[in-house]
């Protein structure tokens, strides 16, 4: 994982996001660039995240709502401008809505265009919008095949995304969030997580994996 040059996560000021900057930033080889990005960087929501810039130079925060398609395209152009003719070897789309309560009974029209917007478009949007810098790393590597020292995005996702893992999940019906898209400490969830991503080549494109590198039945 440390071999990727240049990062970028959706959703870094909290949870799997943070750990992810987190441990990036204390890896043997971190990358020369993390941009971490979150909808308020100034906010107090991301005070954590600015302690960790002002003692890493290579940590760069960005404005972004994944729900915004002006807001992404503006944060395209930041990150383009600070690579300055670098390309961006992985995108991390960790961003996400999740609402507990929303059962089949209350889930309402708001809430799935909602959660949809930033789970499930948000990610297309983002692909799109950073394209160009994923295949300007892609061209200027030298590797062969595929892999996230490479070029690659990748979409963090969840179990209850799972169709046929419905039956063995379904205690939290979570609708919305089921359909746009562990029970883990976020350290040992984020360990595997990097763990995974050295190991990915494009035989995994397309798949759904856990934290441990195994298979999720779609």
């Amino acid at each position: 994982m440390a071999a990727a040059r240049t990062v970028l996560l959706t959703g870094s000021n909290r949870g799997i996001g943070l750990e992810l900057v987190k441990q990036l930033l204390s890896s043997p080889r971190p990358p020369a660039w993390i941009f971490a990005t979150c909808r308020d960087p100034e906010g107090t929501r991301a005070q954590e995240l600015r302690d960790l810039a002002s003692k890493h130079p290579n940590l760069v925060l960005v404005k972004l709502d994944v729900a915004n398609p002006s807001a992404i395209r503006d944060a395209a152009k930041v990150v383009e401008g600070k690579l300055n003719g670098m390309g961006l070897n992985l995108l991390i789309n960790n961003a996400g809505i999740y609402t507990p309560t929303a059962t089949l009974e209350t889930a309402n029209a708001e809430d799935m265009v909602s959660t949809y917007k930033t789970n499930a478009v948000g990610p297309m949007l983002m692909a799109q919008a950073f394209l160009p810098l994923l295949k300007k790393a892609a061209q200027d590597s030298k590797e062969k095949g595929l892999s996230c020292s490479k070029a690659a995005i990748i979409n963090i996702s969840t179990i209850l995304g799972s169709i046929k893992k419905t039956p063995d999940s379904f205690f939290k019906p979570v609708i919305s969030y089921r359909c746009s898209k562990a029970d883990l400490t976020v350290d040992t969830s984020v360990r595997g997580l990097l763990s995974v991503l050295t190991i990915l080549s494009e035989k995994h494109s397309g798949t759904l994996l856990n934290w441990e590198g195994k298979a999720i039945p779609w």
